[in-house]
């Protein structure tokens, strides 16, 4: 169960899109991370939900390593992410 800072987005996201990935991705520093197959713009979820300041946006584009856009939770090392705006498929929806 991610923390309480994601909780209302994670909410808001299960049921609607498939998700893809739940665990610790990179290292010991993440706790929890779960990954949405959806594209999430991060200017118009702010704009509608009430994210803790420890909530910051995360935009990765690796080459090696995998492509993710969301947030992370530098509090609790939690994180909901999506797929990258640049990477979507024609099909991917976003959730605003």
């Amino acid at each position: 169960m991610l923390c309480h800072h994601l909780a209302d987005l994670e909410a808001e996201l299960q049921g609607s899109y498939a998700e893809i990935y739940r665990g610790r991705p990179w290292s010991q520093n993440c706790r929890e991370w779960v990954y949405f197959d959806c594209v999430l713009d991060r200017k118009a979820i702010r704009a509608r939900l009430p994210l803790a300041g420890c909530v910051l946006d995360h935009e990765h584009l690796g080459t090696i390593e995998g492509a993710e856009a969301g947030f992370v939770c530098e509090l609790d090392h939690d994180a909901i992410m999506g797929v990258h705006p640049d990477l979507r498929r024609k099909d991917t929806r976003t959730h605003r």
